[in-house]
């Protein structure tokens, strides 16, 4: 009202101050302003707010349940100390995570309905606690998660902002007693050290998030290599969220998984192509027949053939050209036959090469 106010202040001739923005709404503006005039304090706000305390106590219930066998009532005092543990306990628990995030999500979006009410103001440092704990998982055991604007914009982020309580707990890698590690190298002091820490459940949750970031961060412009190696980590966690494996076990294995993706990474340095030739190299030699009858040698000239021959020959639309496409898929055909590449997957290399041209061709033109 007051933004509709100064623009006709403004421009004298706008009819009642109305402006572009505004005319989609008008009329429940209008509306608006009659429940809230008639209402006089007592209509659906004051309900909503008493709804809203109703389902924050309920929700709280549940959440003080996930903690069942964990005693956190020193969390006023103790916070810091007892968060990497109660991380661990909820990380611990058959779908905790999502079971634990999915409740937060109702006592924030209550809480911001209902916080100024007497009855909520005892739970304001136990909700902070645990919303603490909620920033921790999400920030160093989920991938790519973002906020969203409701979440960002929510009442209850302004007040656990000003919470003591919430003060310094998201780097759970100190917290947990770790050297925050650079995500593109895990070395193997860090892993060895993610090894020995005793919340086991955490240690799991954290070496997921820090493959699937390096993974993703380091094969970005390789298909091969970083479906290889999503595939490889699905399948252990797979694995491990059925309880078929052990926690320990599943620690050790995605060490590994870590230490083979490093190995990984230095055999394309001594490849020595860039890191174009390196992902049609890869694309070339997922055929296991191929690398046994052409070698390395081979592949990698074809591997420097077929990238100059795309790059010249790509345009902006390719993708969506069939004729073009049809000419690109020739191309690398003929150029596999002049190799000699084994035909009885030639076909597939040739689909799996013009994928790999889909996700380069975007930096060549």
């Amino acid at each position: 009202m007051q933004a509709i106010a100064r623009v006709n202040r403004v421009f004298k001739d706008k009819p009642g101050g109305l402006v572009v923005d505004y005319i989609g709404i008008v009329n429940e503006l209008k509306q608006a302003l009659k429940i809230y005039v008639n209402a006089q304090g007592k209509g659906a706000p004051t309900l909503q707010a008493e709804e809203a305390l109703s389902i924050l106590l309920e929700k709280m219930d549940v959440a003080r349940g996930l903690f069942h066998g964990f005693d956190y009532s020193d969390y006023q005092t103790r916070a810091h100390q007892i968060l990497v543990l109660a991380a661990n306990h909820i990380l611990g628990l058959t779908d905790g995570k999502k079971r634990f995030l999915d409740v937060m999500a109702a006592i924030t979006k209550a809480f911001s309905l209902c916080g100024t009410l007497d009855e909520a103001a005892p739970l304001r440092m136990e909700i902070a606690f645990f919303a603490a704990i909620r920033a921790a998982i999400v920030k160093h055991t989920t991938v790519d998660s973002k906020l969203s604007e409701e979440q960002k914009n929510s009442a209850l982020k302004q007040i656990l902002d000003n919470a003591v309580i919430a003060e310094g707990v998201a780097d759970i890698f100190q917290l947990a007693g770790l050297d925050k590690p650079n995500i593109g190298l895990l070395s193997d002091e860090f892993l060895d050290d993610v090894r020995n820490m005793k919340t086991r459940n955490l240690a799991v949750e954290l070496l997921e998030k820090l493959l699937r970031d390096s993974i993703k961060a380091r094969t970005r412009s390789n298909v091969v290599m970083g479906q290889k190696f999503s595939e490889r980590l699905l399948a252990t966690l797979n694995r491990y969220h059925a309880r078929a494996i052990e926690t320990a076990q599943v620690i050790e294995e995605l060490i590994q998984m870590a230490k083979d993706f490093q190995q990984a990474l230095k055999r394309d340095e001594e490849l020595g192509l860039n890191p174009d030739e390196v992902a049609f190299y890869d694309a070339l030699a997922n055929n296991e027949s191929a690398v046994r009858d052409l070698g390395d040698d081979i592949l990698k000239k074809i591997a420097v053939e077929i990238t100059e021959k795309l790059r010249a020959s790509t345009s902006v639309d390719w993708q969506v050209r069939d004729s073009v496409r049809a000419k690109l898929r020739n191309l690398v055909r003929r150029c596999l036959r002049k190799w000699k590449y084994p035909p009885d997957k030639q076909e597939d290399a040739v689909d799996l090469v013009l994928k790999q041209a889909e996700v380069l061709c975007a930096g060549w033109v």
